[in-house]
């Protein structure tokens, strides 16, 4: 058999950095695969089968739809399986557990889990992400320790006691040694993330603190906390973002990194003064979730082709359309990792930077010392970019900056926050830009919302009721072209019950053709422009959702309720 070594060059990995990646292994003392992937030479998938081949293991792409066996989870803490990023996949007929882990040449964990199952066990070599999204779907149920941790703090006499100093990257999961109440706010986020939460809410009431995630969109309220102790849970997560604890009536801002393992989660933290204390919410912003590619976002097959068709452009002005949390940021990720960075200079600009893009140079807004959309965007001008991607275009300064860009020869993509792709175009020139502007630069407007998709596992078909059909008449489908039968979700532990499980998007999208340049020009309405874009093809935000439901993929109901401020 070929060498590791001549694998890797057959790969595509040229012989003077493999030989530089040896070098940095033998100084360091780390594997080859550890240093091959810190330097990103090679994707991680691409060394995983290498290894898989060369070692005689077996290699998933994709663990998707992979059920963890209960007693993985009940005896191995959770900890353990983020840390060394190992998960149980099956059992083989020889009774032999199959293991899945990034890391093949480490043999030490496997091990230490061989021993803590009682098991033998087999490893399958599988990426690092596709894993920890398996780790945090199989422990999403399991008693998170709130419980305790609250025991904890209630038998602690100085519940004021908090760490005044937080190290840079606070880690989740080492609760080990910490303060009661700091054991308690990191069992809290932990759950957060482990449930796929975008956002966590401590609400001050008159009796209790109550802690509420959002997941897909939707709040859900979690074990309240006693009253005593939110003093102290609101410090601790000021302390955490840098905040001033002695201001209490006044709103703040700050910002936190913690660690899950060895990956890191943005915190975004905003405190405002309420009648019964502080109410404090944190958006998190996982940067070890999976970057979404265009062919994963919802897009149907035309709208997916002619995005694709767009990103090619060397010049114009591509925006994203749509109200806070509908998936906007994803879309522009989506289309970014399209462009070929090997033979175009890309730049972003972004509020916060949300996610690592392999060749891309991205920037963070900071407005304390005069880094704004504006500004930045002004900066990559003299950077010999070809393409650019602004996170927001908040005001008229940054539209005329952005416009300039697209008007000299650059491709920009952006976000507003409009309703519909139309009155996209009239809010820019009710922004105070020319509309012949507006008309030059633009070249495709798309609108978005995120609608939450039916769990798959508890998925069923019903017959369709008279409630169902007025529904259904309202996304305009008729009981004949579902067949008689409509699919919900009952409602699972895996889906908390609601019948929902993950998101998909549906879109609009409005190029900018020749007739919408006359009608911009002339200063047509945004009714007007869509009834014009109607009629020359345009599919609305509420038909691509009923292409949705027609699949199964969704319910009329989710449709109805992201849609209700469209124009039919």
């Amino acid at each position: 058999m070929a060498s590791i070594g001549d694998m890797l060059v057959d790969a595509g990995l040229p012989r003077e950095q493999l030989e530089e990646c040896r070098r940095t292994a033998a100084q360091s003392g780390e594997s080859l695969d550890r240093v091959l992937l810190d330097k990103d030479f090679l994707e991680e998938a691409t060394v995983l089968q290498i290894y898989a081949k060369h070692l005689g293991f077996e290699f998933r792409k994709s663990l998707e739809g992979t059920r963890v066996p209960d007693h993985f989870v009940n005896a191995i803490p959770v900890h353990f399986a983020r840390n060394y990023n190992l998960v149980a996949l099956d059992v083989t007929q020889d009774g032999v557990l199959k293991i899945a882990t990034c890391a093949p040449l480490d043999p030490n964990p496997m091990d230490d889990l061989s021993a803590l199952l009682g098991h033998e066990v087999d490893a399958v070599l599988a990426p690092k992400l596709e894993i920890t999204s398996l780790i945090a779907r199989a422990y999403r149920h399991k008693a998170d320790g709130v419980d305790e941790a609250l025991t904890a703090v209630a038998e602690d006499g100085d519940i004021g006691s908090l760490a005044a100093e937080i190290d840079d990257t606070e880690d989740v999961l080492d609760v080990s040694n910490k303060a009661p109440i700091i054991k308690l706010v990191n069992t809290i986020l932990f759950q957060a993330l482990k449930m796929r939460a975008s956002d966590v809410h401590f609400q001050c009431y008159a009796d209790r603190l109550q802690v509420r995630f959002r997941i897909d969109g939707i709040l859900y309220d979690m074990d309240p906390i006693p009253r005593r102790v939110q003093d102290a849970i609101i410090s601790r997560v000021k302390v955490m973002g840098k905040m001033d604890i002695a201001e209490r009536r006044l709103p703040q801002d700050g910002r936190a990194t913690i660690r899950l393992g060895d990956g890191e989660v943005d915190v975004r933290i905003s405190s405002v003064p309420t009648t019964h204390g502080e109410r404090i919410v944190m958006r998190l912003l996982d940067k070890t979730s999976k970057l979404y590619r265009i062919h994963e976002i919802g897009l149907s097959e035309r709208n997916q082709k002619t995005l694709l068709e767009y990103c090619q452009y060397n010049h114009g002005i591509i925006l994203v359309t749509g109200p806070t949390g509908s998936g906007k940021t994803t879309t522009l990720y989506g289309s970014m990792s399209e462009i070929d960075t090997t033979q175009k200079n890309v730049l972003t600009i972004e509020d916060p930077v949300e996610y690592a893009l392999a060749g891309v140079s991205q920037v963070q807004v900071n407005t304390k010392k005069g880094l704004t959309f504006a500004s930045g965007l002004r900066s990559f001008l003299r950077q010999d970019p070809d393409v650019m991607m602004v996170g927001e275009i908040r005001d008229l300064e940054t539209a005329e900056v952005a416009i300039r860009a697209a008007l000299t020869g650059h491709l920009v993509f952006s976000t507003v926050h409009t309703n519909d792709a139309p009155s996209t175009i009239t809010r820019m020139v009710d922004q105070g830009v020319e509309p012949y502007l507006v008309a030059s630069s633009l070249i495709l407007i798309i609108a978005q919302r995120l609608i939450r998709t039916i769990c798959p596992e508890c998925k069923t078909s019903v017959p369709i009721s008279e409630e169902w059909e007025a529904k259904l008449k309202k996304v305009g489908i008729s009981p004949k072209d579902m067949g008689g039968q409509a699919w919900m979700g009952r409602g699972c532990d895996e889906c908390f019950h609601s019948g929902y499980s993950g998101r998909t998007a549906i879109y609009e999208f409005l190029p900018v053709d020749e007739v919408l340049r006359t009608q911009i020009m002339e200063g047509s309405t945004a009714t007007q422009m869509k009834r014009s874009a109607l009629d020359r093809g345009m599919i609305t935000l509420r038909e691509d959702g009923r292409e949705k439901v027609l699949s199964g993929s969704s319910t009329p109901d989710e449709v109805l309720r992201v849609t209700q401020m469209d124009m039919d």
